[in-house]
């Protein structure tokens, strides 16, 4: 059998393993069917309808940022069912990637945009009834290109470790301490996934070609190689995949202006999310509905945001529609479909609805000097969805 060698190794003694085969085994095989798979066990419907959280308390729900991925909206709405069972008022809708989803009444997404003005990829939340669906042929065909657009920065990563962009892998080895060893293993196993996919891409689902199946995959490995290989591994896969973000050549997305005019057309509400992370969006003066304040991933200045809006509601008069204040819990559902134990910390306590943010004792002072609750949100912002 033919083993791949790794030309230099500064590890003498490592436990990295070394002289992978090439040849892709029954077990490359499997593992790489179980991620690429977009259908679900009974130990995976089963995380699906037994949240960890509940709310029975909680009368409005107030969801308008989170991703199914690849779970069926039925068992979502099963879980929404065990974790606010008491809820009396709610607006609950999906924002996929690039791709229109709808529950209940209203459909949404999270679209990648480019903003020339400085140079930078943002993203807007889109939200609409169903009714408008057959007038969204543009901007399906504007969401269509972006996501096969966003989609070609999984061959980029994979491109990136096997062809390899030697620049780009010493600079991740700089930065993450990776050993040679540590290289070869990850370029080793990076091009059977490659070739798997070459192989397979026919019969693969769009929703399972992402970055996160080359992480998916080097998990499955932690049985036969140990936690301390692969946690050595991902750490250096995900500085390549920063890398080639930072790289990605953000001007083929469709300027945020020209989504945001497709979206008026179809009496769509607009909302910015991550506001720490696309700061400056909210300097740009877009048509928008309101600014998300809280997410898990952006929530050091809530307090201040929250101000912001109320002062900028307060010049711009009564004249025009103020912005609203959002939260967004950005669950990605996917997620909870994984075993517990290898969960990203950072995404394992999201929920549907969940935006403990609105009961801050501190951040409440300001909601209430700005009129803002999960209550007045709801029913205003249904109110424009429906005009």
């Amino acid at each position: 059998m033919k083993r791949a060698e790794c030309k230099q190794r500064v590890e003498p003694i490592s436990l990295i393993p070394n002289n992978i085969p090439e040849e892709i085994t029954e077990e490359d095989r499997k593992f790489f069917s179980e991620v690429v798979s977009v259908d679900l066990d009974d130990a995976q419907r089963a995380r699906i309808l037994n949240p960890e959280m509940t709310f029975p308390n909680q009368k409005a729900v107030l969801a308008v940022h989170w991703h199914p991925e690849h779970v069926p909206l039925s068992l979502i709405n099963r879980r929404i069912d065990a974790m606010f069972p008491g809820r009396e008022q709610e607006l609950i809708i999906p924002t996929q990637h690039n791709e229109l989803m709808s529950y209940g009444d209203y459909t949404g997404v999270e679209v990648d945009c480019y903003s020339a003005g400085f140079n930078q990829k943002v993203q807007l939340l889109l939200h609409f009834e169903n009714s408008r669906l057959s007038e969204a042929g543009v901007l399906r065909g504007m969401l269509d290109h972006t996501f096969k657009y966003r989609s070609s920065q999984l061959f980029d990563f994979i491109h990136s470790i096997t062809k390899p962009d030697e620049e780009r892998l010493s600079m991740a080895a700089r930065q993450t301490g990776a050993s040679d060893a540590v290289i070869c293993f990850v370029q080793a196993y990076v091009r059977k996934i490659e070739a798997l996919l070459e192989e397979q891409i026919s019969h693969i689902s769009p929703l399972s070609i992402k970055n996160k199946l080359l992480r998916n995959f080097f998990d499955r490995l932690r049985s036969t190689c140990g936690d301390g290989v692969i946690d050595r591994c991902q750490t250096f896969l995900t500085e390549v995949k920063r890398l080639v973000k930072l790289s990605f050549p953000s001007h083929y997305f469709f300027r945020t202006s020209e989504i945001i005019e497709e979206a008026r057309h179809l009496n769509a509400g607009i909302v910015i999310p991550h506001p720490e992370q696309f700061w400056p969006v909210l300097l740009a003066g877009y048509d928008v509905d309101g600014v998300e304040v809280w997410n898990p991933q952006s929530h050091r200045y809530t307090d201040f945001l929250v101000s912001v809006l109320n002062e900028k509601n307060r010049l711009a008069g009564p004249t025009r529609r103020p912005l609203l204040v959002f939260m967004g819990d950005d669950t990605h559902m996917g997620e909870k479909t994984r075993n517990i134990i290898d969960q990203d910390p950072a995404k394992r306590s999201r929920e549907i609805g969940y935006q403990p943010a609105w009961e801050d004792l501190n951040i409440g002072k300001t909601l209430i000097k700005a009129g803002w609750s999960r209550e007045s949100v709801i029913t205003e912002y249904k109110a424009r969805l429906s005009g």
